[in-house]
């Protein structure tokens, strides 16, 4: 799953400076998310994550190639360990 969805979307986040680490589905209370989350050489700030999730999230509404069955699509930043 992971490397259909780093082909689908990476392409169209390079120009953000980011791209696809880890894609996956997991439960929570009942629902089926599917994860999606990115990384950078750089800083992703709360800005940088929101113009990337538009573009994610109009890839993923129309493609085929991933099954929709899913109830959420979470896309979020890797965590970076602390600095000192």
């Amino acid at each position: 799953m992971k490397e259909k969805v780093e082909e689908l979307l990476n392409s169209k986040i390079e120009e953000f400076g980011i791209y696809v680490s880890d894609a996956y589905y997991e439960e929570v209370e009942g629902k089926k998310i599917f994860n999606i989350e990115v990384d950078s050489d750089k800083v992703i700030d709360l800005d940088l994550i929101t113009e990337a999730s538009r573009v994610i999230n109009e890839v993923m509404d129309n493609t085929e190639e991933v099954a929709k069955d899913y109830d959420e699509l979470d896309i979020y930043s890797k965590e970076k360990g602390g600095e000192g």
